[in-house]
């Protein structure tokens, strides 16, 4: 079992940065393919960005490109989305997720790829 523990979320006025930050524990983080989610209210969890379990292949949905970035570092357990240029539409519960096995190819973009998930934190964009 992977234990995941989101924070760094917030009230944040359009144009503005956040970075949220996942602490991971249990398991050999290392060894998951990590991703990150988010949930609008009266929204399904969609897909923002997700990292490889050696942290060489990144993947971001095409709303967030080029404003987020996704990063892990190995031997503090985390994993980080750096969010610029927000927008009220980035507004959401924002969830880490590690993949549901280890050492598996990355790609997955559907959250029922993944078998464990933090708790999220809300980002709130003011207009």
């Amino acid at each position: 079992q992977v234990q995941l523990a989101e924070s760094g979320g917030g009230l944040v006025q359009a144009g503005g940065s956040l970075r949220l930050s996942c602490a991971a524990s249990g398991r050999t983080f290392s060894n998951y393919n990590m991703g990150w989610f988010r949930q609008a209210p009266g929204k399904e969890r969609e897909f923002v960005s997700a990292i490889s379990w050696r942290g060489g292949a990144t993947d971001y949905a095409d709303s967030v490109k080029g404003r987020f970035t996704i990063s892990r570092d190995n031997a503090k357990n985390t994993v980080t989305l750096q969010m610029n240029s927000l927008q009220p539409e980035d507004t959401a519960v924002y969830y880490c997720a590690a993949d549901r096995l280890p050492l598996r190819p990355p790609g997955s973009r559907r959250a029922d790829g993944y078998g464990h998930w933090g708790q999220g934190t809300q980002v709130t964009v003011s207009s």
